[in-house]
């Protein structure tokens, strides 16, 4: 072969907008393309998504320039200008794509996984072919990239060596010799014979190769291309089987391919079919409309299959026949004497024949088949499963990716994404100098008085013999107590929770109470281990603060606030150090001389001593704030220097103080009358749990004789006052004669002054059944009221405190009185 076979065929300047029309019309062609050159190693996922990546990188940006005259085109180069440009670009960057990445050198983008397409979650790949594509994938993938490619474009696009050669060189192989060899060694791999093949090349007969069964000679075949030798072995001068350039074969898919027009799969080219006789379809002899033969086989549609070819409408050739393979007349004129198509370089002229056929119908094929139907027992060649569903990347299967390495992926994603976020954050913190507040003062917690604050050396600490000697008994004298109150760490951690609690920090405060840092440095009261957690008990003179967490880090720590400013003696007696498994341990002041526990719903039995250690915290005793039912309430009863108190748990750091009596002068709820009317009353102070209640106080403000002698009723009042003054609640009790009947509540209120100090007056009722089945509405109010009146549903009125009067079951009535002063009061709601 000569050097200047080896020059690129000069097709002239392409504009942008051709190479666009000639990509997107062959596109799929192009993509094919570009999925078998590429190396197999990729994966057929990474070789999909780069073989759509190539042919759209192939565009040209610009106008490519090109000679203003074209050199004269070879019959090789029938081929559109656009999409020559366009299939030279996908496989120059196709056979880069096959480099092998080099360690120290930057790899080219070609090398690169593609950006776009790009596809989330899924692995495409084309569809499953058979035995004979899965041997052929394997034999092309023991190829280099340029055998490959040279082995696509013999195959595939039907090109002749010679421009194989060329197209090679112009994608910037170097040696396109060697790689036309390679592909030689896979087409003799494929049937050293040329009976395989689907189109009948290389059969010295001119016949369509079977597998299963003798050749069948076919009346349009014109033998091999090229001059016959002499003793008529159908071989062309070079030694390489010839092909006919009007031969139609079977590609074992019951379709027809003209044969005579290239020069593969093999690398020798024939010579050219003789012209037959018969009429063809645009006349005797029929050529080429422009005076050139046709360059490609036709189809039934009027298109050529020669890629780059446009066919022309009206102007199909026949499958058979005389004439035929859909070529015009030639270029001979109408003695038929025209040159052959561009399967050889050297076409012989035959006198009036047909392009590749005596016009004669092509006879039955071995077993009584049909010329161009399926026999599933062929064996198709390479080329021909070149165009299998195995090599199409455009008709995709879809599966999953690996769904547990996603989600871990996923995960390590979002884990450097949040650590990426705090990095920033931390980057972000302002430092020294001056930031957007100008010449404020930094955060409070560099602030000099907060640091104060949140220094654990800083701590006010009260010595243990203080309290004997002082004026005033509540928490400001309490001494600091606890194994670790020489433990700077913790009391530094307990400081900086109190400040800056976390998201991990489990907070609670009684309602009203202010959460936030100290303003100065507070009172140490405790430090020590408590029911497996390391407790710390402060007090800044508005409230006491407890911090608890677990032995083992500082993972689940817990900050509860309550008020306690203006505490006295008996509201600073104890604080709720722990609750654990339903009981709970209080720290009591240093002048508590004694404790013990008594269940307030069994009055006559005798409180049981609570044993305390030497820092004052008492034994573990069952707690009532967390009680589902009302079987029991332990009170904690404490005895200092003037009497004994009676406290109760509602669920506070601080413990609540039971009292008796007129709002007036109530005492504590230590004497025998007071202890039986709590016993029938301290179930309902589960209506005042956790609500910062800081007393509470039931009193007798009634009694009334019950109709049809069913004895005496008793009228309670019960207000917890709170420490923050306000949100005070009051409840009107009424007490049957049978002392184990609980409480009926008749009235509740919220912030109501009555049954208080300020206004220590009630008034409420019930409706009540006799003994006898009777219904009444009993209603009582304290002893300022000089008359009671029900209006509504019963209607009714009596001179005094108290009013009975019959009604029906379910009924509802309105309640007022009048003061002996002659105010109108209604009842408590």
């Amino acid at each position: 072969m000569s050097t200047k076979d080896l020059v690129p065929s000069p097709v002239g300047p392409v504009d942008v907008e051709q190479a666009e029309a000639a990509l997107v019309e062959r596109y799929p062609r192009l993509v094919r393309i570009a999925y078998l050159v590429l190396p197999p190693s990729l994966g057929r996922n990474r070789r999909v998504l780069t073989a759509h990546a190539l042919v759209q990188r192939s565009l040209p940006r610009r106008r490519v320039p090109g000679p203003a005259v074209p050199e004269p085109r070879l019959a090789e180069d029938a081929v559109d200008p656009g999409y020559a440009f366009v299939r030279g670009e996908v496989l120059r960057q196709a056979l880069v794509a096959g480099l092998p990445l080099r360690r120290l050198a930057l790899p080219r983008r070609a090398q690169l996984p593609p950006l776009l397409p790009h596809v989330w979650g899924l692995r495409l790949f084309p569809r499953v072919g058979g035995a004979d594509e899965l041997a052929l994938d394997q034999r092309l993938s023991r190829l280099s990239g340029p055998g490959r490619a040279a082995y696509v474009l013999r195959g595939l696009e039907r090109q002749g060596d010679a421009e194989v050669l060329r197209v090679l060189a112009a994608a910037g192989v170097e040696d396109p010799e060697s790689a036309l060899s390679e592909a030689d060694a896979v087409d003799g791999a494929d049937g050293s014979d040329g009976s395989d093949s689907p189109d009948g090349r290389g059969a010295a007969d001119g016949t369509v190769g079977l597998r299963g069964g003798p050749a069948t000679p076919a009346a349009s075949a014109g033998g091999s291309g090229g001059p016959r030798p002499a003793d008529g072995s159908g071989e062309s001068p070079t030694g390489r089987p010839g092909s006919d350039p009007g031969a139609r074969a079977d590609d074992g898919y019951g379709r027809t391919d003209r044969v005579g027009e290239q020069g593969g799969p093999r690398r020798g080219t024939g010579d050219g079919g003789r012209r037959g006789a018969g009429p063809g379809p645009g006349g005797p002899g029929a050529g080429a409309a422009d005076g050139r033969a046709g360059s490609g086989p036709a189809r039934r549609d009027g298109r050529a299959d020669r890629v780059g070819e446009q066919g022309r409408p009206g102007r199909g050739g026949q499958r058979d026949g005389a004439g035929g393979a859909g070529e015009p007349t030639g270029r001979g004129g109408a003695d038929g004497d025209g040159t052959a198509g561009p399967g050889g370089s050297d076409a012989r002229r035959g006198p009036g024949r047909g392009v590749g056929g005596s016009g004669g119908a092509p006879g039955p094929l071995p077993g009584g088949g049909a010329p161009g139907s399926f026999d599933p027992g062929r064996r198709r060649s390479g080329a021909a499963l070149l165009e299998s569903d195995e090599f199409d990347p455009c008709a995709l299967q879809a599966r999953p990716t690996d769904l547990i390495r996603r989600r871990q992926h996923a995960r390590a994603a979002l884990v450097a994404l949040v650590a990426l976020l705090v990095c920033g954050a931390l980057l972000g913190l302002p430092g020294d100098g001056w930031g957007r507040n100008g010449a404020a003062a930094p955060s409070y917690a560099r602030n000099p008085a907060a640091e104060a604050a949140l220094d654990p050396g800083a701590l006010k600490r009260v010595a243990p013999a203080v309290w004997a000697g002082s004026t005033r008994q509540d928490f400001s004298v309490w001494p600091a107590r606890g194994g670790l109150v020489g433990d700077g760490a913790l009391l530094r951690r307990a400081l900086a929770v109190w400040a800056r609690p976390g998201a991990s920090v489990h907070s609670s405060s009684t309602p009203g109470t202010p959460v936030g840092p100290p303003m100065g440095p507070p009172q140490l009261l405790f430090a020590g281990v408590v029911d497996g957690a390391r407790v710390v008990l402060l007090h800044d003179g508005l409230r006491a603060v407890r911090y608890a967490e677990p032995v083992e880090g500082a993972a689940g720590a817990a900050l509860d606030f309550a008020r306690t400013d203006g505490a006295d003696t008996v509201g600073s007696a104890a604080l709720v150090l722990s609750r654990a498994a339903g009981n709970v341990r209080y720290l009591t002041a240093p002048w508590v001389a004694e404790t013990a526990v008594r269940d307030l719903l069994a009055p006559g039995k005798a409180p049981r001593p609570l044993a305390r250690d030497a820092a004052g915290m008492t034994d573990p005793m069952p707690s009532p704030a967390l009680a589902r039912s009302c079987t029991r309430w332990n009170a904690l009863q404490v005895r200092d220097g003037s009497g004994q108190r009676l406290l109760a748990d509602l669920g506070e750091p601080a413990p609540a103080r039971l009292l008796w009596g007129p709002p007036a002068a109530p005492v504590d709820a230590t004497g025998q009358e007071a202890r039986e009317a709590w016993a029938r009353t301290a179930c309902q102070l589960t209506a005042v749990r956790a609500h910062g209640v800081r007393s509470v106080n039931a009193w007798r403000f009634a009694r009334q004789a019950l109709p049809e002698g069913a004895g005496r009723g008793t009228w309670l009042c019960t207000r917890a006052e709170t420490w923050r003054g306000t949100g005070s609640r009051t409840l009107a009790q009424f007490l049957v004669p049978s002392p184990g009947v609980p409480a009926a509540l008749a009235a509740r209120s919220e912030g109501s002054p009555a049954c208080g100090v300020r206004d220590p007056r009630v008034l409420a009722g019930v409706l009540w059944q006799a003994p006898g089945g009777g219904w009444y509405v009993l209603a009582a109010g304290s002893p300022d009221f000089a008359s009671l009146e029900t209006s509504g549903g019963v209607k009714g009125r009596s001179d005094g405190p108290v009013l009975a009067v019959r009604a029906a079951a379910g009924a509802r009535a309105d309640l007022n009185g009048v003061l002996r002063d002659g105010r109108r009061v209604g009842a408590l709601r």
